[in-house]
Protein backbone atom coordinates (compact mmCIF):
# COMPACT_ATOMS: atom_id res chain seq x y z
CA UNK A 1 0.00 0.00 0.00
CA UNK A 2 2.78 2.71 0.17
CA UNK A 3 4.44 2.17 -2.13
CA UNK A 4 0.98 2.29 -4.48
CA UNK A 5 0.35 5.50 -2.22
CA UNK A 6 3.86 7.26 -3.18
CA UNK A 7 2.92 6.19 -7.30
CA UNK A 8 -0.26 7.88 -6.60
CA UNK A 9 1.39 11.14 -5.30
CA UNK A 10 4.12 11.07 -8.15
CA UNK A 11 0.53 10.31 -10.57
CA UNK A 12 -0.18 14.20 -9.55
CA UNK A 13 2.98 15.83 -11.17
CA UNK A 14 1.75 14.84 -14.25
CA UNK A 15 -2.14 14.13 -13.89
CA UNK A 16 -4.37 16.21 -16.03
CA UNK A 17 -8.59 15.62 -17.65
CA UNK A 18 -8.51 12.75 -19.98
CA UNK A 19 -6.05 10.90 -17.19
CA UNK A 20 -7.67 7.65 -15.77
CA UNK A 21 -8.65 9.21 -12.39
CA UNK A 22 -8.12 5.51 -10.87
CA UNK A 23 -4.34 6.67 -10.36
CA UNK A 24 -5.66 8.28 -7.49
CA UNK A 25 -7.23 5.91 -6.06
CA UNK A 26 -4.85 4.73 -3.49
CA UNK A 27 -4.78 8.29 -2.24
CA UNK A 28 -9.05 8.06 -1.73
CA UNK A 29 -8.11 4.62 0.04
CA UNK A 30 -5.49 5.99 2.37
CA UNK A 31 -7.80 8.45 3.55
CA UNK A 32 -10.53 5.79 4.10
CA UNK A 33 -8.15 3.56 5.93
CA UNK A 34 -6.84 6.67 7.88
CA UNK A 35 -9.95 6.96 10.34
CA UNK A 36 -9.18 6.83 13.51
CA UNK A 37 -5.22 7.33 12.85
CA UNK A 38 -4.29 10.50 13.54
CA UNK A 39 -1.00 10.33 12.87
CA UNK A 40 -1.17 9.10 9.26
CA UNK A 41 -4.24 11.54 8.69
CA UNK A 42 -1.60 14.20 9.35
CA UNK A 43 1.05 12.60 7.36
CA UNK A 44 -1.54 12.42 4.58
CA UNK A 45 -2.71 15.94 4.76
CA UNK A 46 0.65 17.41 4.98
CA UNK A 47 1.69 15.65 1.02
CA UNK A 48 -1.63 16.95 -0.07
CA UNK A 49 -1.22 20.70 1.09
CA UNK A 50 2.04 20.23 -0.47
CA UNK A 51 0.66 19.62 -3.55
CA UNK A 52 -1.51 22.84 -3.98
CA UNK A 53 1.61 24.66 -3.52
CA UNK A 54 3.48 23.15 -6.64
CA UNK A 55 2.86 23.81 -10.30
CA UNK A 56 0.62 20.68 -10.53
CA UNK A 57 -2.24 21.19 -13.17
CA UNK A 58 -5.83 22.50 -11.94
CA UNK A 59 -6.95 19.20 -12.24
CA UNK A 60 -4.37 17.70 -9.89
CA UNK A 61 -5.06 20.61 -7.53
CA UNK A 62 -8.68 19.78 -7.84
CA UNK A 63 -8.94 16.09 -6.75
CA UNK A 64 -6.67 17.50 -3.89
CA UNK A 65 -9.34 19.95 -2.74
CA UNK A 66 -11.70 17.26 -3.00
CA UNK A 67 -9.58 14.74 -0.31
CA UNK A 68 -9.07 17.98 1.42
CA UNK A 69 -12.83 18.20 1.74
CA UNK A 70 -12.61 14.62 3.85
CA UNK A 71 -9.28 15.41 5.64
CA UNK A 72 -8.24 18.66 5.71
CA UNK A 73 -8.06 20.69 8.98
CA UNK A 74 -6.49 24.10 10.14
CA UNK A 75 -3.28 23.21 8.72
CA UNK A 76 -4.85 23.14 5.43
CA UNK A 77 -6.68 26.33 4.98
CA UNK A 78 -3.57 28.69 4.30
CA UNK A 79 -3.17 26.77 0.93
CA UNK A 80 -6.72 26.48 0.42
CA UNK A 81 -7.41 30.53 1.00
CA UNK A 82 -4.49 31.05 -1.04
CA UNK A 83 -6.62 29.36 -4.17
CA UNK A 84 -9.50 31.99 -3.51
CA UNK A 85 -8.37 34.31 -5.81
CA UNK A 86 -7.90 32.29 -8.48
CA UNK A 87 -11.17 31.93 -11.20
CA UNK A 88 -10.18 28.73 -11.90
CA UNK A 89 -9.29 27.36 -8.26
CA UNK A 90 -11.39 28.49 -6.14
CA UNK A 91 -14.50 26.84 -5.92
CA UNK A 92 -12.96 23.46 -5.36
CA UNK A 93 -10.69 25.52 -2.52
CA UNK A 94 -14.12 26.69 -1.20
CA UNK A 95 -15.64 23.38 -1.65
CA UNK A 96 -12.90 22.26 0.99
CA UNK A 97 -13.71 24.84 3.13
CA UNK A 98 -17.00 24.48 3.74
CA UNK A 99 -16.15 21.35 4.83
CA UNK A 100 -13.22 22.26 7.75
CA UNK A 101 -14.90 22.87 10.74
CA UNK A 102 -12.17 24.50 12.20
CA UNK A 103 -13.23 28.24 12.54
CA UNK A 104 -9.61 29.03 10.98
CA UNK A 105 -11.69 28.11 7.61
CA UNK A 106 -14.64 30.53 8.10
CA UNK A 107 -12.03 33.49 9.02
CA UNK A 108 -10.23 32.58 5.44
CA UNK A 109 -13.59 32.88 3.33
CA UNK A 110 -14.60 35.95 5.13
CA UNK A 111 -11.04 37.85 4.61
CA UNK A 112 -11.34 37.04 1.38
CA UNK A 113 -15.13 38.27 0.40
CA UNK A 114 -13.68 42.13 0.10
CA UNK A 115 -10.57 41.38 -2.00
CA UNK A 116 -12.71 38.99 -4.53
CA UNK A 117 -14.09 39.85 -7.49
CA UNK A 118 -17.88 40.14 -8.28
CA UNK A 119 -17.62 36.47 -9.49
CA UNK A 120 -15.56 34.82 -6.88
CA UNK A 121 -17.66 36.47 -4.10
CA UNK A 122 -20.88 35.38 -4.75
CA UNK A 123 -19.29 31.91 -4.35
CA UNK A 124 -17.64 32.91 -1.49
CA UNK A 125 -21.01 34.03 0.05
CA UNK A 126 -22.63 31.32 -0.50
CA UNK A 127 -19.80 29.29 1.04
CA UNK A 128 -20.41 31.51 4.22
CA UNK A 129 -23.85 30.62 4.36
CA UNK A 130 -23.09 26.80 3.84
CA UNK A 131 -20.95 26.91 7.04
CA UNK A 132 -23.52 28.86 8.64
CA UNK A 133 -20.36 31.62 9.81
CA UNK A 134 -22.28 33.45 12.19
CA UNK A 135 -18.87 35.64 12.10
CA UNK A 136 -19.69 36.61 8.92
CA UNK A 137 -23.32 38.20 9.69
CA UNK A 138 -22.08 41.79 9.81
CA UNK A 139 -20.33 41.47 6.31
CA UNK A 140 -23.27 39.94 4.65
CA UNK A 141 -25.58 42.42 6.24
CA UNK A 142 -23.54 45.26 4.34
CA UNK A 143 -23.53 43.19 1.27
CA UNK A 144 -27.64 43.56 1.02
CA UNK A 145 -27.12 46.84 -0.12
CA UNK A 146 -24.24 46.23 -2.72
CA UNK A 147 -24.60 48.02 -6.04
CA UNK A 148 -24.02 44.66 -7.80
CA UNK A 149 -27.67 42.97 -7.12
CA UNK A 150 -26.12 39.39 -7.80
CA UNK A 151 -23.93 40.04 -5.01
CA UNK A 152 -26.83 41.69 -2.80
CA UNK A 153 -28.98 38.44 -3.55
CA UNK A 154 -26.19 35.91 -2.52
CA UNK A 155 -25.82 37.90 0.72
CA UNK A 156 -29.76 37.50 1.71
CA UNK A 157 -29.48 33.83 0.51
CA UNK A 158 -26.70 33.07 2.85
CA UNK A 159 -28.13 34.90 6.20
CA UNK A 160 -31.28 33.20 5.23
CA UNK A 161 -29.33 29.78 5.54
CA UNK A 162 -27.51 30.62 8.19
CA UNK A 163 -31.29 31.37 9.59
CA UNK A 164 -30.08 32.57 12.96
CA UNK A 165 -31.78 35.43 15.24
CA UNK A 166 -29.15 38.27 14.11
CA UNK A 167 -29.79 36.95 10.72
CA UNK A 168 -33.09 37.63 10.46
CA UNK A 169 -32.56 40.95 11.62
CA UNK A 170 -30.45 42.15 9.35
CA UNK A 171 -33.08 40.42 6.78
CA UNK A 172 -35.46 42.45 8.12
CA UNK A 173 -33.70 45.85 8.02
CA UNK A 174 -32.96 45.26 4.27
CA UNK A 175 -34.15 47.81 1.50
CA UNK A 176 -34.88 45.70 -1.35
CA UNK A 177 -34.52 47.18 -5.10
CA UNK A 178 -36.05 45.86 -7.98
CA UNK A 179 -32.80 43.31 -8.32
CA UNK A 180 -33.19 42.08 -4.45
CA UNK A 181 -36.63 42.09 -3.84
CA UNK A 182 -36.98 38.17 -5.01
CA UNK A 183 -34.34 37.01 -3.12
CA UNK A 184 -34.53 38.89 -0.01
CA UNK A 185 -37.89 37.33 -0.26
CA UNK A 186 -36.99 33.58 -0.36
CA UNK A 187 -34.22 34.24 2.12
CA UNK A 188 -36.53 35.77 4.66
CA UNK A 189 -38.46 32.86 4.00
CA UNK A 190 -36.21 30.64 4.73
CA UNK A 191 -34.67 32.71 8.10
CA UNK A 192 -38.03 32.70 9.39
CA UNK A 193 -39.33 28.92 8.76
CA UNK A 194 -35.55 27.93 10.50
CA UNK A 195 -36.58 30.52 13.43
CA UNK A 196 -40.15 28.69 13.53
CA UNK A 197 -39.29 24.85 13.49
CA UNK A 198 -36.60 26.05 16.77
CA UNK A 199 -39.04 27.31 18.48
CA UNK A 200 -38.02 30.90 18.31
CA UNK A 201 -41.88 31.35 16.87
CA UNK A 202 -42.15 34.86 17.89
CA UNK A 203 -38.75 36.17 16.08
CA UNK A 204 -40.23 34.23 12.92
CA UNK A 205 -43.08 35.86 13.10
CA UNK A 206 -41.70 39.57 12.96
CA UNK A 207 -40.35 38.34 9.64
CA UNK A 208 -43.12 36.71 8.10
CA UNK A 209 -45.19 40.16 9.01
CA UNK A 210 -42.71 41.80 6.98
CA UNK A 211 -42.88 39.52 4.53
CA UNK A 212 -46.63 40.27 4.10
CA UNK A 213 -46.65 44.11 4.24
CA UNK A 214 -43.94 44.19 1.47
CA UNK A 215 -46.76 43.57 -1.59
CA UNK A 216 -45.19 39.94 -2.10
CA UNK A 217 -45.84 37.56 -4.89
CA UNK A 218 -48.16 35.47 -4.64
CA UNK A 219 -46.14 32.21 -3.35
CA UNK A 220 -44.55 34.41 -1.27
CA UNK A 221 -47.75 36.06 0.43
CA UNK A 222 -49.67 32.13 0.78
CA UNK A 223 -46.34 30.95 3.00
CA UNK A 224 -45.75 33.92 5.06
CA UNK A 225 -49.23 33.73 5.57
CA UNK A 226 -49.38 29.62 6.43
CA UNK A 227 -46.12 30.70 8.43
CA UNK A 228 -47.60 33.44 10.76
CA UNK A 229 -50.54 31.24 11.23
CA UNK A 230 -48.23 28.69 12.49
CA UNK A 231 -46.65 30.99 14.99
CA UNK A 232 -50.23 31.38 16.86
CA UNK A 233 -50.45 27.41 17.44
CA UNK A 234 -49.43 26.13 20.67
Amino acid sequence: MPEQLDKAFDALKTYDWGVDPNVLKPIDEAINASHGNAAARKELEGRLIAVLKTEASRAAKDAVCRALKNIGTAAAVPALAALLADEKLSHMARYALERIPEPEAGQALREALPKAAAKLKIGIISSLGVRGEATALAPLQALLSDSDAAVASAAAHALGTIGSLEAAKALVAAKPSAGTKAALADASLECADSLSASGKKPAAKVVYEKLLASSPSKPVLAAATRGKQACAEK
